[in-house]
């Protein structure tokens, strides 16, 4: 070996070990490069499988709708087609509406000056009012955001209270209880009985509105308020109607002591059950008051006229709920259980306030009224049982088995045939009659819109032996209700001069019997009369 060879640098290894770990690590670096790539690689293939998924699926969509857009233009847009034939540029339709419908173009014309780029003026009022409502919305929206702190008060909602019974109650032979309410003289010293039954969404609490216990004391009279079938305390009735209604009426009188006949008052819808018991009670009756009477719109008697001025005075929304009531009367259970037997006062007062005039809208917000109103309500709704309310409606509007012209007084035409022939020839015909004999009293509001007066010129021409009190500027609550004169009024009218209650111990002397004779006033004998015998 030469001086050269030793002095050369001896070959290194490969790699050492420093060098080893470096390329390990560098490979390792490379084979995780690799597997992310790869994993990376495998992700985008997902997406983009998912991306073209949802490509395909909205590309179907749009052709599917194309799809069917042609069938409908097809099907519909065709010449020959329905909506064509009736309402295309030659058709019927359009040549009637063409005139009016260009007018309202030209009128709407002048928008074009403001919108130059658009010149029909439907998109230009469609461009307006989008705007507007835009503008409107961030107005709102920045008005909330920039007085946070300004709280507008909610006003309180008064909940219904079903107070605890009150009523004093008597049952009714079939086992059913009524309960009622007595006002005035005890019935020993009436003098005249009032029987009232009450109005739909009402109950005994009703009567007179505010009236005074001295009045009834002044004239001698009895006033008896009920609770119709399934209203207030009152059972509900299993198999309600109007005829039964009356002969609840005639048993009630019974049961508390009304001896001979009395008078009947019926206001609002409460006369249903009035002229009921002129019909199938009528022995029993003296007479009949009637305040705004309410009878069947749907009446096959009354004439078109009267019919046209009775529902032109109604809201839309009662008299689709007439409707409901006469054709479709379960969905009444829908609208009865948000109104009044919602549980808050607000939108039975909302109901209330429906088809009302000036006078009877300022008459209601009156605190005297409103607690009158509000504690009669809970009363007639204390079951919350929907049914009774829907048969009241049912019966309001249904056939009602009778014609108010058989209340009408008149002769009783002779049978035919020979038998009555010969019955007239042996005895002289008395002629007789038939109908109400008693006396029928109307009071009517010229300004009401509840019970239109067009109802109440119905009756009197069916029934025109009718006393009619028209009333001039009065509604359907303004004359009833917490007026002193004008219950005054109505008790002359009734009863003539008030006489005050009956004296019992004058008349048990007249009657007592002494030795088997009854006592005349002749023969009463004063202490001064007997000293000077």
């Amino acid at each position: 070996m030469s001086d050269s060879d030793s002095d050369a640098v001896p070959p290194k290894p490969w790699t050492t070990d420093d060098e080893n770990d470096d390329l390990l690590r560098g490979a390792g670096a490379r084979y995780d490069g690799v597997s992310r790539e790869a994993n990376a690689a495998r992700s985008e293939t997902l997406r983009d499988h998912a991306r073209e998924f949802l490509v395909a699926v909205a590309e179907m969509s749009v052709e599917f709708g194309k799809g069917c857009r042609d069938i409908v233009k097809q099907s519909l847009a065709d010449r020959d087609s329905f909506l064509v034939r009736k309402f295309g540029k030659d058709s019927y339709v359009r040549r009637r509406i063409r005139g009016p419908c260009d007018k309202v173009c030209g009128k709407l014309r002048f928008v074009n000056d403001y919108l130059p780029e658009d010149k029909d003026p439907l998109h230009s009022w469609s461009a307006i009012l989008v705007v507007a409502f835009l503008a409107f919305a961030v107005l709102s929206v920045t008005m909330e955001r920039s007085s946070p702190s300004v709280v507008v008060p909610t006003p309180e909602i008064k909940k219904v209270y079903i107070h605890p019974p009150s009523a004093s109650r008597i049952m009714l032979p079939d086992g059913r209880y009524m309960a009622y309410k007595e006002q005035g003289v005890p019935a020993d010293r009436a003098r005249f009985s009032l029987i009232a039954p009450h109005a739909f969404l009402s109950s005994r609490l009703s009567g007179l509105p505010g009236l005074k216990a001295s009045l009834l004391e002044e004239f001698g009279v009895r006033l008896l308020t009920y609770d119709l079938p399934g209203f207030g305390e009152s059972d509900p009735h299993p198999e309600r109607s109007l005829e039964s209604s009356a002969m609840d009426m005639s048993l009630f009188a019974n049961a508390v002591g009304v001896d001979g006949k009395f008078w009947v008052m019926g206001y609002s819808s409460g006369s249903m059950h009035a002229w009921t018991a002129l019909r199938y009670i009528p022995d029993r009756l003296a007479g009949a008051a009637m305040f705004a009477p309410m009878v069947n719109p749907y009446d096959p008697i009354m004439s078109r006229e009267e019919k046209r001025k009775t529902w032109e005075k109604w809201s839309r929304r009662k008299r689709f709920m007439y409707f409901l009531a006469w054709k479709f009367p379960r969905f009444l259970a829908y609208f009865y259980h948000r109104s009044f037997l919602s549980g808050k006062h607000d939108r039975i007062d909302k109901l209330l306030s429906l088809s009302l005039g000036k006078r009877d809208k300022a008459l209601i917000e009156d605190p005297i009224h409103e607690e009158f109103w509000q504690r009669d309500v809970e009363e007639s709704i204390r079951q919350g049982n929907v049914e009774p309310f829907i048969e009241e409606a049912i019966m309001q509007v249904s056939n009602w088995g009778f014609s108010l012209a058989e209340l009408k007084l008149h002769k009783k035409q002779r049978g035919k045939g020979m038998l009555n022939w010969l019955k007239s020839m042996i005895s002289e015909p008395q002629e007789e009659y038939i109908g109400f004999l008693g006396p029928i009293h109307i009071w009517q509001g010229m300004d009401d819109r509840v019970v239109p007066p067009s109802m109440t010129d119905f009756v009197h021409r069916i029934i025109p032996g009718a006393a009619v009190h028209k009333l001039p500027y009065e509604g359907h609550f303004t004359y009833v209700y917490f007026c002193d004169e004008c219950h005054r009024q109505i008790f002359t009218i009734l009863f003539g001069i008030p006489q005050g209650p009956l004296d019992k111990t004058v008349e048990e002397i007249m009657q007592s019997p002494v030795e088997g004779n009854s006592l005349r006033m002749d023969e009463v004998v004063t202490p001064g009369d007997s000293a000077a015998g």
